[in-house]
């Protein structure tokens, strides 16, 4: 099928001819070099054009594959800057492709950021949790003034979020939040912990200051996977005690929960041992069963999210091999699980076999929307250094042309990213990160 260039809103034509007449002209400095090759990124914007147009049904793989790929793109970020500033005049703070926009560039520093967080922040709900969480990733001072106004709203929630975003900026001393804490609905604690606590535990660690309020969250929560989130944030911040807890729980609390609250331990003193930059605690010896890795999921348990599988499964714990080896028992691999589960297998344990299976599974899958994946797992599977998995790095190369041209817009952004990876470009790999799958595939775009 060939793509097209469909008309596009005015103010994202400007953005583009803007940008494209500066580049002939401007040395871009490194760090904002453009990675994505003009046809995916066309490809991609004139889908951004499209959906301000009339909202897709898809909107949230969208948002989440353009969230995967701005990072490599100034010209595409410009063109998100201008779709999230028409979405903001809109008033259509609840559009993925809004969340979006402010979420990838507070996080990326781009310029356009302050002016829209400024927009967003001004309105009557203070542009949603999505604008409170991108401030949380903003330094400029022009959104002081604002910050601090919001932090005294009557809705606690409200409030909350913008004092949050104050501690992350070394703005306040954390006392405000501590008070706030106990005035949040169940609903709104649930929401939080998704869209502002999620995005900050990749983050720089936030100041010890936050710890009293999310002493008062996590005594609250009843999801285990939620208060692992919580518990992650405040042990990065250098706040011990969910850690404590977790350690004496899993020796002393009831027997049924000893397994889950020894995995949460682990997890705890390994995000720990990063903040610190000191070396990993040694792998769990706890066996995950699918019961116990969902209730360690920021998801609700029924969801039967593998997240914390996969998190065991990059720092190698042994105990997670079982479960692994059964996830892909089956072939063709047929599911995102089972083909997560074959780049460990295939990479770090010595399971060349399944290196075929997902170029299998890139090839002729049934469902399209798992060929893209499947192609980036491919290319994880085949380090660089490894001569023997060099053809199947090319052919993982080879696919990618065809997933840029994919009607699924998930397939265009892992191919996009591939392309980029193949070019030698640093800190990409791996493709298949925690982040990006949650956004591409799900689109989740905390």
């Amino acid at each position: 099928m060939a793509w097209g260039r469909v008309p596009e809103a005015p103010a994202l034509a400007k953005a583009r001819q803007r940008f494209e007449g500066a580049a002939a002209t401007i040395r871009l400095p490194m760090a904002r070099v453009e990675l994505l090759d003009k046809p995916t990124r066309v490809r991609l914007e004139d889908e951004v054009d499209s959906a301000l147009k009339r909202r897709p049904t898809g909107e949230a793989k969208l948002a989440g594959a353009v969230r995967a790929v701005a990072p490599l793109s100034p010209a595409l970020r410009a063109s998100l800057g201008e779709a999230t500033s028409i979405l903001l005049r809109r008033g259509a703070r609840q559009r993925e492709l809004y969340a979006c926009g402010l979420r990838s560039l507070a996080e990326a520093q781009d310029r356009q950021a302050v002016g829209l967080l400024r927009r967003a922040l001004a309105d009557d709900e203070a542009g949603g949790a999505a604008a409170l969480s991108a401030a949380c990733f903003s330094q400029d001072a022009e959104l002081s003034a604002l910050l601090a106004k919001i932090a005294a709203s009557r809705q606690a929630h409200v409030a909350f979020g913008a004092e949050l975003a104050r501690v992350a900026r070394d703005e306040s001393n954390g006392a405000l939040l501590a008070q706030l804490a106990p005035m949040i609905k169940e609903s709104h604690r649930i929401s939080m912990c998704i869209e502002l606590f999620v995005p900050l535990v990749r983050a720089t660690p936030l100041s010890k200051n936050v710890g009293p309020a999310l002493a008062v969250l996590r005594g609250a929560e009843r999801h285990l996977g939620r208060w692992l989130v919580l518990a992650e944030v405040a042990v990065r911040a250098g706040d011990l005690a969910p850690l404590l807890e977790a350690a004496g729980r899993a020796q002393e609390g009831p027997v049924s929960s000893r397994s889950a609250w020894s995995l949460a331990e682990w997890a705890l003193r390994d995000a720990d041992a990063a903040a610190r930059g000191v070396p990993s605690p040694p792998h769990p010896a706890t066996r995950p069963t699918l019961e116990l890795i969902a209730r360690l999921s920021d998801r609700p348990s029924a969801d039967r999210d593998t997240t914390f599988l996969f998190r065991m499964a990059r720092a190698g714990a042994a105990s997670a091999g079982t479960m692994l080896d059964a996830l892909t028992r089956t072939l063709p691999l047929s599911d995102e699980a089972a083909v997560r589960a074959a780049v460990y297998l295939a990479r770090d344990r010595g399971r060349a076999d399944l290196r075929s299976a997902l170029a299998e599974a890139a090839t002729v899958s049934k469902r399209e929307d798992l060929r893209g994946l499947a192609a980036a797992a491919l290319w994880d599977a085949c380090p660089a250094g490894d001569d023997a998995a060099l053809p199947m790095r090319a052919r993982a190369r080879e696919l990618a042309d065809e997933l840029v041209a994919s009607r699924v817009v998930g397939n265009v952004a892992w191919g996009a990213l591939i392309r980029v990876a193949s070019k030698g470009a640093t800190g990409i790999e791996p493709l298949l990160g925690e982040t990006r799958f949650r956004w591409i595939q799900w689109g989740r775009l905390e």
